[in-house]
């Protein structure tokens, strides 16, 4: 019994290489990156707005560049690309066969599509909305948190720059 699992251990790994350097060309090809960091973008531009928009509601006061800008920083190391692509990656390997990676990939490269590959293509189509589940529960398990460096950098300079007792009871 033994030697069928190590036979199946020293076997297995190649072959998932193989899938996940398959998936990673994917990735290129479809230009993920570029709408990742786009949509990243969009998110952190809407999370500083709200910051933004609490601080200037509850003390009247607009946060300044310097704090807008670590606070995007933040987001920006959080979710780089960089911290997902291998999961991703490993994520397709693991959802789609190599046929069907290797079919969109090259899809992706010419837009073009074999008719006999039609039912293997619409099969890999068919598998986005999982893709996209367990592709959004990857990024939220594996991402880390800035709202405590957010709110520490608000109440930083807030403090620095503003008696904080005063910007409260004005408020009252």
């Amino acid at each position: 019994m033994w030697v069928v699992w190590l036979l199946l251990f020293l076997l297995s790994p190649p072959a998932l290489a193989d899938a996940i350097a398959d998936a990673k060309q994917l990735l290129r090809v479809s230009n993920t990156e570029d709408h990742f960091q786009a949509l990243a973008a969009d998110q952190v531009r809407d999370i500083i707005r709200t910051y933004s928009s609490i601080v200037s509601m509850t003390v009247d006061v607009r946060l300044p560049r310097e704090v807008t800008s670590n606070i995007a920083d933040c987001y920006a190391r959080v979710y780089a690309w960089e911290n997902f692509e291998q999961g991703i990656a490993e994520i397709i390997a693991e959802q789609l066969s190599q046929k069907e990676i290797l079919l969109l990939t090259d899809f992706y490269q010419d837009l073009s599509l074999p008719p006999m590959e039609i039912d293997t293509f619409k099969g890999a189509i068919a598998k986005a909305p999982q893709l996209e589940r367990v592709s959004a529960d990857y990024i939220f398990s594996h991402s880390g948190n800035c709202v405590e460096h957010s709110s520490l950098a608000i109440r930083r300079y807030l403090s620095e720059h503003y008696d904080l007792q005063d910007l409260l009871s004005a408020d009252s």
